[in-house]
């Protein structure tokens, strides 16, 4: 007698749909080693030195520019990254963006101008103690 595998076509198209999500995950990840390239940060200080609120402002930022996977799990853009630099919360925006996406480059770069927050650009991360 032949053993027969039967899959309920439910599972069978969850499972169809993760393999393709971490192909999907993975491919995103190789190439975007955000250590080696020029980087945009914005700093949750304001101008004048203040704390920016609301306290969790970058994850909503970062949040905005994700998208989501299998099971509702959070995917963020691999070129916005969370960061915390000298116990400040960052959002951490590879300059690379700024050709790959002008829009979202923008959008992110605008809400730091809007909201008068300290934006640097560098080529080292973490930052340098002169910075």
């Amino acid at each position: 007698m032949k053993a027969v595998l039967f899959i309920r076509p439910a599972y069978a198209s969850a499972m169809i749909y993760s393999r393709i999500w971490l192909l999907y995950r993975f491919k995103l990840r190789a190439g975007t080693d955000m250590s080696t390239s020029e980087k945009v940060i914005i700093k949750g200080l304001t101008q004048d030195g203040g704390k920016f609120r609301p306290s969790d402002w970058a994850e909503r930022l970062c949040g905005a520019v994700a998208s989501y996977g299998p099971g509702r799990r959070i995917i963020f853009h691999p070129h916005v990254r969370l960061a915390s630099i000298d116990s400040v919360k960052c959002v951490v925006i590879d300059a690379i963006l700024e050709q790959k996406d002008e829009m979202l480059f923008e959008f992110l770069t605008d809400f730091a101008k809007e909201n008068n927050l300290q934006v640097y650009r560098t080529n080292a991360f973490p930052l340098q103690e002169d910075q």
